[in-house]
């Protein structure tokens, strides 16, 4: 076995005992510098479909699109049929490759779940409530697995990522959600899970993997920068959308 190989299988096996794994360096260290002008350009260009702050209401969102800072935007949307270098990232060979090892199987990458640019913003950029991706998928088994691509630093300060270990193997009642399927912080038994959660740094071209069950947030961004990532999430070849629902309504891409 090679030592990239022996690597890879390290990593696999953190991500399936924590839920999330940091793969450093994972973007070329070439193609960052095209990426981030390619986020910079649609960003200006607002092309539909867009996700504005405004229209979730999360915690620190504008109130409306006409208030200040309502045409914040959150998120640009499909960016695989956007631009050449975002579909070649998440459709690359070592993607392929390391979702290949994780599935053991032939995979797909979805285009109704992330398949998108996260544009977190100073001032605007909300916070994410504790949730699962799985909430609102549809899938014949819960095993998918989303790859975050930082393309700049992530830290607390600017709105990272915050994962509670091992939690995509826990059960929980439906009580511990509130009705949008959020993670009720509110609960002494919830609390006391959240204090185990850490959220990795991440320089520009680090990756996380995690699964679709692990249940994370994102705090709000009190730097002066705007933070770009881009998430993508993939399924084995077996692992089909449910006829009719959302996560069947793109045609998926398939990597092989």
């Amino acid at each position: 076995m090679s030592a990239s190989d022996a690597a890879q299988l390290a990593q696999i096996e953190t991500l399936r005992a924590l839920g999330y794994v940091v793969v450093p360096d994972f973007l070329p260290a070439a193609s960052l510098g095209t990426l981030n002008a390619v986020a910079r350009t649609e960003l200006a260009t607002r092309k539909a479909p867009i996700e504005l702050e405004a229209d979730l209401q999360y915690p620190g969102a504008p109130p409306s699109r006409s208030a200040a800072g309502g045409q914040t935007v959150r998120r640009l949307l499909d960016v695989y049929a956007r631009d050449p270098a975002f579909a070649a990232i998440l459709t690359s060979d070592a993607i392929r490759a390391w979702m290949v090892a994780y599935f053991g199987e032939s995979v797909l990458m979805s285009r109704a779940h992330h398949n998108c640019l996260m544009s977190k913003h100073p001032d605007y950029g909300s916070l994410t409530g504790w949730h699962r991706d799985s909430r609102y998928w549809s899938f014949a088994r819960d095993d998918l697995v989303s790859v975050w691509l930082a393309l700049g630093h992530e830290t607390i300060a600017n709105g990272a990522l915050w994962f509670v270990p091992g939690s995509h193997a826990m059960e929980f009642s439906p009580e511990r959600f509130d009705a949008a399927r959020f993670f009720r912080s509110d609960r002494a038994d919830n609390a006391g899970l959240l204090s185990t959660a850490v959220s990795p740094p991440l320089n520009a071209g680090d990756a996380v993997f995690f699964h679709s069950n692990t249940l994370h947030s994102a705090g709000r961004n009190r730097s002066d920068a705007v933070k770009f990532s881009l998430v993508s999430t993939y399924h084995a070849q077996s692992n089909l959308p449910t006829p009719g629902s959302r996560s069947a309504s793109i045609p998926e891409v398939e990597l092989g």
